[in-house]
């Protein structure tokens, strides 16, 4: 077993960094403490806007502005990030009257986004506050204000933004999940903003996205002799085909596997028919059901393919184990 070295036994580096993360961390609980009704009334706000959320800040601000705006934009709230220099020069313009707009700032009086904020007022949006002063001119401004104040930055000269910038970030997230989950935004509702992730594909991409159809699927009647059945399955090259009625219902399967029991059991076999040899009543998918389900379906079965059925019981298609594992799921 490994053992968690002693802080004597710690490179110093090491053991600075151990002290800003603990540091760090400490403002977060501290931050986490003193969080009140206003925290509520801010995720109510923004759960009740019917236009954007607009985040806004300056510098590192802005920076964990921006990912507050795509961590919302992400978890089912429109969201955007607004530099206040360029607001000031025209970018307002995308500020409407039933946005919500999120104004960061360690200080409060960040010269370019307070310059903002008058005529944000005559816009009459809402605004909420995250800084870690109620009495500057950006507090005083808001409708609702979340403290995030720190006592000290990790910096060594208590300068550069560092807990600052981290008790901002926490609060972005905490106000986004909360947001989320007030919102009921679910797995799928994530998926559809993140297709090209492996949740985003387990939950969005159906077997009619990626099944073999029209002439790709091996089928044959039931009357088809062996030998028939036999280069169908070759010239499809599934290693099985379909077999059904005269109606085109699917009534059985036959496979590679069937084919190695048919042979080691000796006798003639070539001239028996494919309704004597199929295997009856298969496991078969619908069009629309999940990548994911069918995936499962396979793996629970321990069978490499199934034929896609339409709602009469027609074979309409086939999905191989391969084609589902090629998407990462």
């Amino acid at each position: 077993m490994e053992r968690t070295p002693s802080p004597d036994t710690l490179h110093p580096l090491t053991l600075k960094g151990k002290n800003i993360l603990l540091q760090e961390a400490e403002a977060i609980r501290t931050m986490a403490e003193r969080l009140e009704g206003s925290f509520a009334e801010a995720v109510g706000l923004l759960a009740g806007c019917r236009g954007k959320i607009i985040i806004s800040g300056m510098g590192k601000s802005g920076i964990i502005g921006q990912k507050m705006a795509a961590t919302m934009s992400s978890t089912g709230s429109t969201a955007v990030f607004l530099h206040p220099a360029e607001a000031a020069h025209g970018d307002l313009g995308i500020v409407q009257k039933e946005d919500v707009v999120i104004g960061l700032s360690k200080s409060g009086t960040t010269e370019e986004l307070n310059f903002i904020i008058p005529p944000l007022r005559q816009i009459g949006v809402k605004i909420i506050a995250m800084t870690g002063s109620r009495r500057s001119f950006l507090g005083e401004n808001a409708d609702i204000v979340l403290d995030t104040g720190i006592s000290e930055e990790a910096c060594p000269y208590d300068l550069a933004p560092t807990t600052s910038t981290t008790a901002m970030l926490a609060m972005g997230d905490a106000l986004a999940i909360a947001l989320m989950e007030e919102k009921r935004f679910t797995q799928r509702d994530f998926a559809l903003s993140h297709p090209k992730g492996a949740l985003g594909r387990r939950l969005t991409v159906r077997v009619r996205d990626i099944m073999a159809k029209e002439d790709a699927v091996p089928v044959v009647e039931e009357s088809a002799t062996l030998a028939e059945l036999i280069l169908e399955m070759t010239a499809k090259r599934y290693g099985v085909s379909a077999v059904v009625d005269k109606d085109g219902r699917l009534k059985g399967i036959f496979t590679d596997g069937d084919l190695r029991r048919l042979v080691q059991k000796g006798g003639e076999y070539l001239s028996l028919r494919a309704g004597e040899v199929m295997t009856p009543e298969p496991k078969t998918a619908g069009s629309d059901m999940l990548a994911k389900e069918c995936l499962d379906v396979l793996e629970t079965w321990r069978i490499t393919q199934l034929m896609v059925c339409d709602n009469d019981g027609r074979p309409v298609g086939i999905i191989h184990l391969h084609d589902l594992l090629t998407l990462g799921l």
